[in-house]
């Protein structure tokens, strides 16, 4: 009796906090709506490298709290401990958070890593970008960067190294304003399927080319040892070496002649600059002419050569030069020695492995480590689960709401600004979509359909810009299909000995490489408007000399 009464208690102090903790028959082993102030579950890291301040922060125009990124151009680290370990190897599990990006995203990532088991004695606040993590999942944008990421590590069973392997052709993030609920589903039978808002946007193998690098090596691997031999000859033409130079070739004939037959045109201004002193200029009162030099007018165009076809001295234009050939060259010719393009040869790689399935590292921990240059994220309802009909409730239950409340506000707000624009567009959307899914489904825009399908959806859900996306795919269409029909198709690049012999390597995710370049940027950076030796920056330095 005792021990129930412990457990009731237990579970009171739970619901309270704000927390979740479902017992293993609901399948739901961490979920986190923000109802009560997250501080003592979330802990802050204590490293040095996280400025940035959490916040505990309604959502804009909502009662429902959540998880808020407060300033802009800041790291931000913070981590939970989940109540047990998951295991994403033999069961299901859903993975799924709020986001919303209250000020839009122009660089930053709002992702999260869902951490290994860490050392003995480690805690939510020793989270740093260093703890190791198992997936990491979320929206990341800058620059070229614009997706949702979906990174897993795995350990090489024969080396024990870990790889992070990167899904290839991710989702775009919805870069709204508005809350978005975004999942990650990974099944028993190593497929993973990602949506945004319940839809499902991308489908992949874990085990296939979906990744890269794929989680099993490739069985063989070029000879590092191998080297090119001194004689052989990859060159496909070369110069002509029975050809010479023929006898009337001019090599010093200029590409340009002054043109013999081009006359000045009548009424040149011979004497008259292109530039006058401005008459209507004023010396300024506060100037110091033996601080600031002679003050002289500045300059203006001058009338006067507006209304005639020139000013000052006339030259004769240039011409091309019928006689002009340049440098010769003998022409080039099948080389008869050609060995074709080397390569080293092919030798079984040492790390190469067989795997029937992926090997999951455990979930134990959540973390948050991100660097933006936006402030207004909010993270919200985070769930991990072994059940998808959880999530659905989740998202149907606690974003779904939110959503439409802010889709009728912003439907609102643009009746309110051209009552005539949302009926005029809903009369012609529905047809115009239509058709351009049928024309994304055209087999020479495989390549692309997952981003224009993006931009669709994007096109339909947010009417402010509808307009826009309506003209700017039909341009895409065509600029597609013209480049297919006459651009020049490629010759397939060289490759060198060098580049043929590297090694592959792990490299961090480019996008985490371009934020921290632009943090060291950023504070290299002097603050605007400072002038080196001077105690004060001045808002305007006077005018000195102009250079004549």
């Amino acid at each position: 009796m005792a021990i129930a009464r412990s457990l009731l208690l237990f579970g009171v102090v739970l619901s309270c906090c704000g927390v979740l903790f479902v017992a293993s028959s609901s399948d739901t082993i961490f979920y986190d709506s923000f109802d009560e102030n997250w501080d003592g579950r979330w802990i802050v890291s204590q490293s040095s490298d996280y400025g940035g301040k959490w916040k505990y922060e309604k959502s804009e125009g909502h009662e429902d709290y959540g998880l808020l990124v407060s300033q802009p151009a800041k790291k931000y680290g913070i981590a939970v401990d989940l109540p047990e370990e998951v295991n994403p190897t033999d069961n299901t599990v859903v993975l799924q958070y709020d986001l919303r990006l209250q000020k839009g995203l122009e660089c930053g990532g709002a992702y999260l890593k869902y951490l290994l088991p860490q050392a003995a004695g480690w805690t939510p606040s020793d989270f740093n970008n260093e703890s190791p993590y198992s997936i990491m999942f979320g929206p990341d944008k800058c620059g070229s960067t614009n997706k949702v990421h979906f990174i897993f590590r795995h350990k090489n069973p024969k080396t024990g190294k870990y790889v992070e392997h990167h899904l290839t052709n991710p989702p775009m993030i919805i870069n709204d304003k508005l809350s978005h609920v975004y999942t990650a589903v990974i099944y028993p039978d190593h497929t993973l399927k990602i949506l945004i808002d319940g839809e499902e946007k991308k489908t992949a193998n874990l085990l296939s080319n979906d990744f890269d690098p794929t989680v099993v090596p490739p069985e063989t691997i070029p000879d590092p040892e191998d080297k090119k031999p001194e004689d052989w000859d990859d060159r496909a033409k070369i110069p002509d070496p029975e050809a010479s130079k023929p006898d009337d070739w001019d090599e010093e004939a200029p590409k340009e002649i002054e043109d013999e037959d081009a006359e000045k045109p009548e009424g040149w201004l011979d004497d008259e600059p292109d530039e006058v002193d401005d008459l209507d200029a004023v010396k300024p009162e506060d100037w110091d002419d033996e601080e600031d030099g002679e003050w002289e007018p500045p300059k203006v165009s001058n009338p006067k050569c507006e209304e005639a076809p020139g000013c000052g001295e006339w030259t004769r234009p240039t011409k091309k030069n019928p006689a002009y050939k340049g440098k010769w060259r003998a022409p080039l010719i099948d080389n008869p020695e050609y060995q074709g393009i080397w390569a080293p040869q092919q030798i079984p790689n040492p790390e190469y492995f067989e795997l029937e399935k992926p090997n999951l590292e455990p979930i134990a921990a959540i973390g948050i480590e991100i660097w933006t240059m936006q402030d207004g994220i909010l993270f919200d309802n985070v769930l991990v689960s072994h059940d998808e009909a959880a999530a659905t409730e989740y998202r149907e239950k606690t974003w779904k709401p939110k959503f439409d409340a802010e889709k009728e506000k912003e439907a609102a707000e643009v009746k309110l600004d051209d009552p005539g624009k949302l009926s005029a567009l809903d009369g012609i959307k529905a047809k115009v979509f239509e058709v351009l899914y049928k024309i994304v489904d055209i087999p020479f825009l495989a390549n692309y359909k997952s981003q224009i399908e993006e931009l669709l959806a994007k096109g339909e859900k947010n009417a402010t810009v509808t307009l826009s996306i309506l003209a700017t795919i039909p341009i895409i269409l065509l600029t597609l299909l013209y480049s297919l029909l006459f651009g020049k198709k490629k010759s397939p690049p060289v490759v060198s000995v060098e580049e043929i012999k590297k090694e592959d390597v792990v490299v961090p995710d480019d996008a985490v490489a371009t934020k921290e370049e632009a943090v060291v940027e950023e504070d290299s950076q002097e603050p605007a408007g400072e002038i080196e030796g001077e105690d004060e920056p001045s808002a305007t330095r006077r005018r000195t000399r102009r250079d004549t």
